[in-house]
């Protein structure tokens, strides 16, 4: 009879783990879902970036490149890096930075 009482008590402190860790799963995928950048229209927001380039078709197709690694374009024309750390950072194999 010791045993099993032994044996319920192991088999309830692993079931109250078990829903502790799936608990504590399910409540991480969520945060990281909230954290997660709103999806960006790339095209749209790069006409708009390059809009006052000199060499529009240049500057749209290095900011659409830059905007499918990020998932995100800087607002207006030029400036505002500070709301697309990642946009900022890429660089040529130079060193220049490649995102206009």
């Amino acid at each position: 009879m010791a045993f099993s009482s032994k044996a319920s008590l192991v088999s309830l402190v692993l079931l109250l783990l078990t829903l502790q860790l799936v608990h504590s799963h399910s409540m991480t995928v969520g945060a990281t879902d909230k954290s997660l950048p709103p999806a960006t229209n790339c095209k749209g927001a790069c006409l708009i970036r390059c809009s006052k380039s000199g060499r529009p078709n240049l500057c749209n197709r290095a900011c659409n490149s830059c905007c499918s690694t990020c998932k995100c374009v800087p607002p207006g024309t030029s400036g505002n890096y500070n709301v697309c750390p990642c946009y900022f950072k890429i660089t040529t194999h130079g060193g220049a930075r490649k995102c206009p």
